[in-house]
């Protein structure tokens, strides 16, 4: 299967040392394009960063210390700090794609707040490195660890996806507090796009004890959150005392889109259920 998408107006397109990039206007607002790939538009980011974060934010103990990886536009960082967050640590490794977003995207940083985080000042701190160098250099005790890249592929070039694999996910939960929490964008659940999010799912259910499904009701994509012991939060009643008020997310959300599909659920490992 193939998508489209009529670009009406480009409004910036570059190659940086990682990636293709473009931002254009298109039906859906200006939207993030990189190597052909829509990552975020005007109309549907706060669906979709919601998706992403709310819940593993409602799933951990608490939102002291966070680290994002990737989401080049800040809106993660910025729900994060709207949550309670006190520190944000921001990690992208492609800085002319961060700085690209706060001068051309009408959604997450402005300049003035990225030049602010590239100086450490406040509680969003920006650090343009290499996802894998920077967790062996991290001090534990995070109690969200975010990660939030282009979608998983077969592209053996494709330096990002290391930052899926086992060995990854096992060094994000290293840094975590007691009660913390690790979320992925993991894909698809469609059927005819579903691999990554089954594989993901797998990687997920080997690593955690306790895995929590969230497929967006208004989005094409599945977002998963973990942590390392067996937790059954009431998240309904943990969305109400939330900081942050999600404009996309609300309790029956939450009760509707926490259980994944069958075919993922029936992929679960061998002798250990779904």
């Amino acid at each position: 299967m193939t998508r489209s998408w009529d670009v009406s107006e480009v409004i910036l397109e570059t190659r940086t040392d990682f990636q293709n990039l473009l931002i254009g206007r298109t039906a859906q607002g200006v939207s993030l394009f990189c190597d052909g790939e829509r990552q975020s538009t005007e109309a549907t980011q706060l669906t979709y960063h919601e998706a992403l974060m709310v819940p593993a934010m409602l799933l951990a103990d608490r939102i002291r210390r966070v680290l994002i990886i990737g989401s080049s536009e800040g809106v993660a960082s910025q729900l994060a700090v709207a949550a309670g967050a006190e520190v944000v640590d921001h990690v992208d490794i492609d800085r002319v794609t961060v700085r690209a977003c706060a001068e051309n995207l009408p959604y997450g940083y402005t300049p003035e707040e990225l030049a602010a985080a590239e100086r450490g000042e406040g509680p969003v701190r920006v650090h343009y490195r290499d996802g894998w160098e920077f967790l062996a250099q991290a001090e534990p005790g995070y109690d969200v660890v975010v990660i939030d890249l282009p979608d998983e592929n077969d592209d053996p070039e494709a330096q990002h996806n290391r930052l899926y694999g086992t060995e990854f996910l096992q060094r994000c939960a290293g840094l975590l507090a007691p009660g913390g929490v690790v979320s992925c964008q993991a894909g698809c659940p469609t059927m005819w796009r579903n691999d990554t999010l089954i594989t993901a799912w797998r990687r997920f259910k080997e690593a955690f004890g306790t895995v929590l499904y969230y497929g967006s009701d208004e989005h094409e994509w599945a977002f998963l959150s973990a942590r390392a012991d067996d937790a059954k939060p009431d998240l309904a009643a943990k969305l109400t005392a939330l900081p942050y008020r999600p404009e996309t997310i609300d309790a029956d959300a939450l009760r509707g889109n926490t259980v994944p599909p069958r075919l993922v659920r029936a992929s679960g490992l061998p002798g250990r259920g779904a």
